[in-house]
């Protein structure tokens, strides 16, 4: 899964290469209003067009749910990307993807040159990894390049049916990146390992909560799940967000910890406030209590300062340390305070900080540490599936070295 042929073990003069990026950008009004994974993609791209590549760029935009939809066009994608490669990347706006536009524009291609192909999930096949659609996305290149991870849990004619009828697929330095900071942290990490979650609901990291356990030597667990946790202990959870068919669940994860021999760390105060704020960034009224002790008609939406200062405690003398999910409701910034103090924590630390996308990438970027952490991934669901042991199909698909 760890050894994949990158782009710096293959030979591109004069060959045709579909490259799957990851340019699902925000739009509005036609405009990209972050433009983060368009940059991300350079490396890749440039490698490629550098060493005589014909390449052609791949990637979905949004849920067309296989059919066009103009608002959800890479157009403008094709326009932003040839002011910042300071080259034409020429758009084939075929809405069947693989039509005629495409097949013209390949044909006309020169070395170091650059297309990119419409909106991949135009196409209904697309997210059903179909044959048709796999082989005609094949049928342009003679070389195939994923470096899309955030799609990489996803089995997609663009990632993995395209594959099997490519006799060259390597993996680009994203994907390669991805590969090596969160493959490394749960196969091989230098230890002490401190795995921090956090998010909404303890049922979308059931498997992680689980796997990390086994892997990590500190698990430290904040956001809304926490609740759950804290009412499997007995405490008094007032109208925090609980799921109560995950109590004996948590149970056993405590029980589990403890026979491990590993630390489990729950919230020992909780900052509370009568409801959630909306909209979301609302001035709010909040007072910070001990986590046993949260009133009936009161709710938990932020982990309290001594917990925060717990947290960053132990952070302070790990090697390596995994974020996914934020600690309360990061976007008020009165509710906020957890999380940054998390993410301060690991901005001061000599350890790899490896960030697991979606929310917590989000936040940390948002908070003006993104700089400071060794790697922020660029797949939320992606990085939660590897997180949790599982092959990735996109990751799986390309060449072994």
């Amino acid at each position: 899964m760890l050894n994949k042929k990158s782009v710096d073990d293959i030979s591109v003069k004069g060959k045709k290469v579909l490259v799957r990026c990851d340019f699902n950008v925000p739009l509005k009004d036609g405009k990209i209003t972050d433009e983060n994974r368009l940059v991300a993609a350079l490396p890749t791209i440039k490698k490629l067009l550098a060493d005589g590549g014909r390449v052609i760029l791949c990637s979905h935009l949004g849920k067309p749910k296989g059919e066009p939809k103009p608002e959800l066009s890479l157009a403008p994608v094709a326009v932003r990307l040839s002011e910042l490669l300071g080259q034409e990347v020429k758009f084939a706006a075929d809405d069947n993807v693989v039509g005629e536009n495409a097949k013209a524009a390949v044909e006309a291609m020169k070395d170091g040159e650059a297309i990119l192909l419409q909106n991949t999930r135009y196409r209904a096949e697309e997210t059903k990894n179909g044959e048709a659609f796999s082989k005609e996305l094949a049928s342009l290149c003679e070389v195939f390049v994923n470096d899309a991870f955030g799609t990489a849990h996803r089995a997609h004619c663009s990632n993995v049916g395209v594959t099997e009828y490519v006799d060259t697929c390597a993996v680009g330095y994203l994907m390669q990146k991805e590969i090596d900071f969160l493959g490394n942290a749960v196969n091989n990490p230098e230890r002490p390992f401190v795995a921090i979650l956090g998010g909404a609901k303890v049922a979308d990291k059931l498997n992680v909560i689980s796997n990390l356990l086994e892997k990590c030597d500190t698990l430290i667990i904040g956001g809304g799940m926490a609740y759950t946790f804290l009412k499997a202990k007995g405490c008094e959870v007032g109208t925090s967000l609980v799921d109560d068919t995950k109590i004996d669940y948590c149970k056993e994860m405590m029980e589990k910890a403890e026979k491990l021999g590993k630390k489990l760390l729950l919230p020992v105060d909780t900052t509370i406030a009568k409801e959630f704020p909306t909209p979301i960034d609302a001035e709010i009224e909040v007072s910070v209590v001990s986590s046993s002790a949260i009133p009936a008609d009161m709710m938990g939406l932020d982990i309290g300062t001594e917990t925060a200062a717990l947290y960053a405690d132990a952070v302070k003398s790990a090697k390596t340390v995994v974020w996914n999910g934020p600690m309360g409701v990061f976007e008020n910034p009165i509710l906020a305070k957890g999380t940054i103090a998390v993410a301060k924590s690991l901005a001061e630390t000599d350890a790899t900080t490896i960030i697991g996308g979606g929310d917590s990438a989000a936040a940390v970027n948002q908070l003006g540490f993104g700089d400071k952490m060794s790697h922020i991934s660029t797949g939320g669901g992606a990085s939660l599936e590897f997180l949790e042991g599982k092959d990735l199909p996109g990751v799986a698909a390309a060449d072994d070295k």
